[in-house]
């Protein structure tokens, strides 16, 4: 079981990204899901989740400017990122926690990182 991210890239001042977090793998089921970014010098922090039942969670930071949402039937999330700023510049991290078939339990599976530039 893994997540795949993608999406990220370079773009100016007040523009938009949208963000993809894919499973894949032999899963039964994904509870909650969410996007972290770590900036260069600082820990890693929360940008958003959403829980199974679509319950959601942003950043003070990001209120207003993101959306997080999922597509259950495809495995998958999103954050549609609007009006960006310099300060979102980062590494963004999709997290799931996943319960591979034959398994009893559900892991937190971390994907790979996307990097996010906001620059001019």
């Amino acid at each position: 079981v893994q997540l795949q991210a993608c999406g990220g890239g370079l773009v100016q001042p007040g523009g938009s990204l949208r963000l993809s977090c894919a499973a894949s793998g032999s899963i039964f089921g994904i509870n909650g899901m969410g996007w972290y970014r770590q900036a260069p010098g600082k820990q890693r922090e929360l940008v958003a989740d959403i829980t199974r039942g679509g319950r959601i969670n942003y950043a003070e930071s990001v209120k207003g400017r993101f959306t997080i949402s999922r597509d259950s039937a495809k495995n998958t999330l999103y954050l549609q990122m609007n009006s960006l700023k310099p300060e979102d510049t980062a590494v963004y991290y999709c997290n799931a926690a996943i319960r591979p078939d034959r398994s009893l339990y559900f892991e937190t599976i971390w994907g790979q990182g996307t990097q996010v530039t906001v620059s001019s």
